[in-house]
């Protein structure tokens, strides 16, 4: 087994980031949307656990294949066809900590090697694997900030 080259505390760290943010809600509060054709924080942690997804086959892209084009997802289409909003918070976030295991498993395989495989984004730039996993955690902080504007609004 790989030594561990990434601190990957960060990364699972993100799950009780969440819990923590919707600590005390109900689910009423949790599917409230601050504004029409905005997201509930329920939508939100479904786009958290879509985008773990996502990550989560890219990441096996970036250390097994060569030439690798990673391609974007559309977000909104994603949250309001999968009815997200119909989903529980509590069911999301079971779905986030398993890709958040299952991914940590992984990463503590890798080489210093595989973390610096690349691949192209749909914006054209190259990407790492490392950049990537910086990329997801900042993700998540992104959405950590939008459940505490919307808590804001409830």
């Amino acid at each position: 087994m790989s030594q561990t080259v990434i601190d990957l505390a960060p990364y699972t760290r993100t799950l009780d980031q969440l819990k923590q943010a919707i600590k005390g809600l109900t689910e009423e509060q949790l599917k409230q949307k601050e504004a029409p054709g905005k997201w509930s924080i329920t939508e939100v942690l479904s786009h958290l656990a879509d985008h773990s997804i996502v990550f989560s086959f890219r990441i096996r892209k970036l250390i097994s294949e060569t030439d690798v084009q990673l391609a974007a997802f559309q977000q909104d289409p994603w949250v309001s066809h999968s009815k997200a909003n119909e989903g529980s918070a509590a069911d999301i976030l079971a779905v986030f900590e398993a890709l958040l295991a299952y991914n940590s498993l992984l990463f503590k395989r890798l080489s210093a090697e595989d973390w610096q495989k690349s691949g192209i984004n749909a914006k054209g730039e190259t990407v790492t694997l490392e950049s990537s996993y910086r990329a997801f955690i900042q993700h998540v902080q992104t959405h950590l900030a939008q459940i505490e504007r919307i808590k804001r609004g409830l």
